[in-house]
């Protein structure tokens, strides 16, 4: 009888711890989910700085579930639009590296990608407009890895048309800056230079729209160096890809006959 007794005890003993466990669980979640409402609802009202601190709040006190992983994204979401990137770029890496599985990953690489693209992105754009392609390369190069990822990875992601979209942008990007590199070389008198940077471009970016600019550029290059048969296959390859652009290249033949 004893025994029976010390039984139903022990049981009605570890029924209760579970109920309380349950009980405690629920309120940590109730709590959580008013911190990430709350930094939510300051998010929306792009109070960037006010949202991040409601999001550190919540990680600091309930590391773990889903409200913590929501704030994880979101706080690399705020850095960006506050024009922080190396701390958006943390922030998405963070979330990659504890949730390698989780089914918004695809969004931290997305918001990585859109952190290193507009890197250079500030209030005094709009007072003096750049070309990227004057600007260095490599954020963009990472940009342009970041979204590959993405679309690699997950070609079903809602982010992966824009990504590509975003690919084809910073390519054309990349292939000005490698043009404007050859164009510095070439008001130097650098021309094997230039003919050198023009071949790699035509070969890492080909189908860029500035390759008729480029394929132009090799040829001047090569005309200056005396390379008539260089410069002859040069001028067939501009033809046969860019016969809409021919002004160009009677251009560059104006200018050589001027040499």
């Amino acid at each position: 009888m004893k025994k029976l007794l010390s039984l139903l005890l022990l049981s009605l003993f570890v029924t209760a711890c579970a109920t309380t466990g349950d009980q405690d669980k629920a309120d940590a979640d109730a709590t959580a989910q008013k911190l990430y409402q709350k930094g939510k609802k300051e998010l929306d009202r792009k109070n960037y700085e006010l949202a991040i601190e409601q999001f550190e709040k919540l990680e600091a006190a309930y590391p773990f579930g889903e409200y913590a992983q929501k704030a994880q994204l979101d706080i690399a979401y705020a850095h960006y639009k506050m024009h922080e990137p190396e701390a958006a770029i943390a922030a998405a890496d963070q979330f990659i590296r504890l949730n390698p599985l989780h089914e918004n990953v695809d969004y931290a690489y997305y918001i990585k990608g859109l952190a290193n693209a507009t890197r250079y992105d500030g209030f005094f754009d709009k007072f003096i407009p750049k070309d990227l392609g004057d600007l260095d390369p490599n954020p963009l190069k990472q940009a342009f890895l970041d979204f590959k990822l993405l679309v690699r990875r997950f070609p079903d992601s809602r982010y992966a048309e824009d990504a590509k979209q975003r690919m084809v942008y910073l390519r054309n990007a990349l292939a000005r800056h490698e043009y404007n590199v050859a164009d510095f070389y070439w008001r130097r008198g650098a021309y094997v230079a230039v003919i050198n940077r023009c071949t790699d471009l035509m070969r890492d970016y080909d189908g860029a729209e500035i390759m008729p600019e480029t394929i132009a550029l090799m040829a001047r290059a090569y005309r200056k160096l005396g390379l008539e048969e260089e410069y002859a296959d040069a001028v067939k390859l501009f033809e046969a890809n860019f016969p809409q652009r021919k002004a160009l290249l009677e251009e560059d033949r104006r200018l050589f006959s001027k040499w």
